[in-house]
């Protein structure tokens, strides 16, 4: 099974940069996508079922414009969830997932922290969050979490160590992020390259990309009873539909 994940900073927009064609050439199974920033009424979902996705899930934000979660498939799941029924963390839509045989797979969108209110909103959001998974690991042990953290979690992951002072950097985050992957899930890129430093965003500003002064803010973690069927994870940076690039990850069916 070949899974993508990729924040796209708006469907839309992407879709104008050449999106549907990229994704035919890559040709994942699932494709997880986040900051979607629209409603389903207002896509075109002909161009994604052509494309291969007949099974296409979206989960918007209440609000216009503005965050949002999806997965399309080309496979259909045996279940959809939408949300994790926490209403500070649904209304936002950053949880989707969809059930297979043998495999779960969520789309996340980890809120960022822009300024004090949205900080503390984010770590409130960690906790419960890890409390949903813990539970969620009991029923489904099989269960691969793909999205955009907004953390990076070791110094090799950014490329300026020092800023320790910015939200995505902080240390109460990295250490949050520890904690997750210690509770069971494997950062399936570090897994497969253990000493590889390579980006998922780059600032808009000061030609951050051309630079490559990056950030990794995005994972595929894989529960740990799925360790043995990791077959490859990988940094798409060629893909620049976005601020973000995808990640990739497959394993063994």
């Amino acid at each position: 099974m070949k899974i993508i994940s990729y924040n796209v900073n708006g469907v839309r927009a992407a879709m104008n940069k050449g999106f549907i064609d990229w994704l035919i050439s890559a040709n994942p199974d699932v494709i997880c996508l986040q900051e979607i920033k629209a409603l389903k009424e207002q896509l075109d979902l002909s161009l994604f079922e052509k494309a291969g996705y007949v099974y296409n899930y979206w989960y918007s934000a209440q609000k216009k414009g503005y965050s949002g979660v999806a997965i399309l498939s080309k496979k259909e799941p045996n279940h959809i969830e939408y949300g994790t029924g926490i209403a500070s963390m649904d209304f936002e839509g950053r949880n989707l997932r969809v059930d297979f045989d043998d495999v779960s797979v969520m789309s996340l969108y980890l809120p960022s922290g822009t300024n004090d209110a949205r900080l503390d909103h984010k770590l409130e959001y960690m906790d419960l969050f890890q409390d949903y998974i813990n539970t969620l690991k009991l029923s489904i042990p099989n269960l691969i979490i793909c999205g955009d953290y907004n953390i990076c979690h070791e110094e090799i992951d950014i490329h300026n160590p020092k800023m320790k002072g910015v939200s995505g950097f902080l240390p109460v985050e990295r250490e949050w992020l520890g904690r997750f992957i210690d509770s069971g899930f494997i950062d399936s890129f570090r897994y497969i390259n253990p000493e590889l430093q390579q980006y998922s965003w780059w600032s808009y500003r000061a030609n951050a990309r051309a630079n490559n002064k990056g950030w990794r803010l995005d994972y595929a973690m894989v529960s740990q009873p799925l360790q043995e069927r990791i077959k490859r994870a990988v940094i798409l940076t060629e893909a620049v539909h976005s601020d973000h690039c995808p990640i990739l990850l497959e394993i063994e069916d």
